[in-house]
């Protein structure tokens, strides 16, 4: 049986499919994605308090390169195989460069069901993995587009950076590791304690949004869907690779690759319509909310866990 938190999301796509009137509202939503990005990042800090090392820094630094080796491979893929202009192909680079924090919680909620050993800096990747693929992706459009206008390098490092996702994970990873599980537990106690709660009701969203998203399917998008439905598994590998390189646990090395097979459809997507307008974010969302992370949810992540086993003998 999948992981009880996995069953929210079939639960929300049904009620999505049915076109029933179960909703949540915009409020209830945006208070479970503030609660659930600061809940990752305290848990997080809290198993790094008392553990940075050398060994650590090298670690997030293979993490980093992935981040910008991604996008890179991305771009040609999008410009030469599925077809898609520059604009286009740069946002589909920034998105699948970049991260989903959902796909995290589930792969995070997954080792902790299996009982399989996860490092603490594994919140780290988050940040790490988004922040260049963003602004790898609006860098290769201005490189390759002549009629587009974006903002000023500055600006965009400051949208990247002041992101709410970004603030509440990197807050809650400082605070987590200043505290540790103990002094802090009178407050954090309240938020990784029901961390589970909160996940299954953001999962019940992204549900009955990936649904909605998925009546836009059509048969010109044929190339998209082959893309969303293949690349998980091409980027899990890379992910893989560099844990096996970098002598990860394996509960650290599943998420890594849950990771590097996901895609974003929050920090990306506002980062995109701002600096890229000739991009149709609706591609992008289509292929990452409405079929990169159904996939990964229901069938990647168990499925990155047996390539970790092959792998790692």
């Amino acid at each position: 049986m999948p992981d009880i938190v996995v069953m929210f999301f079939v639960l929300g796509v049904v009620a999505g499919v049915v076109r029933s009137d179960l909703s949540i509202p915009k409020a209830a939503y945006d208070i479970l994605s503030l609660l659930l990005m600061l809940t990752i990042g305290l848990k997080g800090g809290m198993a790094l308090h008392g553990s940075l090392s050398l060994s650590l820094l090298i670690e997030l630094a293979g993490v980093t390169l992935l981040g910008i080796i991604i996008p890179l491979v991305i771009f040609p893929v999008g410009r030469y195989l599925v077809r898609l202009s520059i604009a286009d192909s740069a946002s589909l680079a920034a998105h699948y460069g970049s991260v989903s924090a959902g796909t995290f919680a589930v792969a995070l909620a997954y080792t902790e069901a299996h009982n399989l050993v996860t490092g603490g800096q594994v919140t780290l990747y988050l940040v790490l993995l988004e922040l260049p693929a963003i602004m790898l992706g609006l860098m290769i459009y201005r490189r390759f587009s002549r009629n587009g206008t974006t903002s000023s390098a500055a600006g965009l490092w400051h949208e990247t950076l002041t992101n709410r996702g970004v603030i509440l994970l990197v807050g809650g990873v400082l605070i987590g590791w200043l505290y540790g599980p103990n002094a802090g537990e009178s407050v954090t106690g309240l938020y990784t304690h029901a961390f589970k709660g909160i996940l299954a009701l953001f999962l019940l969203e992204m549900g009955l949004v990936a649904a909605e998203t998925l009546r836009s399917l059509r048969w010109g998008h044929s190339r998209l869907i082959i893309f969303a439905m293949a690349a998980p598994i091409a980027l899990s590998c890379l992910g893989l690779m560099m844990a096996y390189w970098l002598g990860l646990p394996a509960g650290s090395a599943i998420i890594l690759a849950s990771l590097t097979a996901s895609a974003s459809y929050i920090a990306a997507p506002v980062a995109i319509r701002a600096a890229i307008p000739d991009a149709n974010i609706g591609l992008a969302m289509l292929a990452s909310l409405g079929l990169t992370f159904p996939f990964n949810v229901l069938i990647g992540i168990p499925l990155y866990h047996q390539l970790w086993g092959w792998l790692a003998g």
